[in-house]
């Protein structure tokens, strides 16, 4: 099984509990993905802030012409420190995100580890050179344009 780390890092010149508030919401996790990616919240009546042990359902089109579902479990958090999310169901072998945050001077830096495996053994490692590490660096840029323009109207 072929095993892939990307690592992101972004200031964000907002108080770090207004970056808090804001990335453990699970409500303003479609704010900051692709539009084109249909990302909807299926789970009910969730609370404004993650907790440990929460699940959450997804629908999303990572690529045109397939949709999935894809559930995770918040495995840990700790306030204002970070929260980790791993797949349950979805569509890749493994998922495991880290959401670091760090205060810094008129801010907050904040870190994403992503540590996953695709799919289907080979294959997998061959679509992830061809298509799935561009398409979630893609993801990740949006996501790092999204809090920019968060942080300009919150700072």
């Amino acid at each position: 099984m072929a095993f892939y780390q990307l690592n992101k890092r972004q200031f964000i010149p907002v108080a770090p509990e207004k970056v808090w508030d804001f990335i453990s919401s699970p409500a303003n996790l479609k704010k900051i993905t692709p539009p084109y990616m249909g990302f909807d919240i299926l789970s009910p009546a969730l609370p404004e802030k993650m907790y440990e042990g929460m699940i959450i359902r997804y629908r999303v089109s990572p690529f045109s012409g397939f949709s999935t579902t894809w559930v995770t479990e918040i495995t840990h958090v700790e306030e204002m420190k970070y929260f980790v999310d791993e797949q349950r169901i979805g569509p890749y072998a493994m998922w495991h995100h880290q959401h670091l945050l760090e205060p810094a001077d008129g801010g907050v830096l904040m870190t994403d580890i992503v540590s996953y495996s695709p799919p289907l053994g080979f294959l997998g490692a061959v679509a992830n050179s061809l298509l799935i590490r561009r398409k979630l660096n893609e993801i990740f840029e949006y996501r790092e344009t999204a809090l920019a323009s968060w942080a300009v109207r919150n700072g």
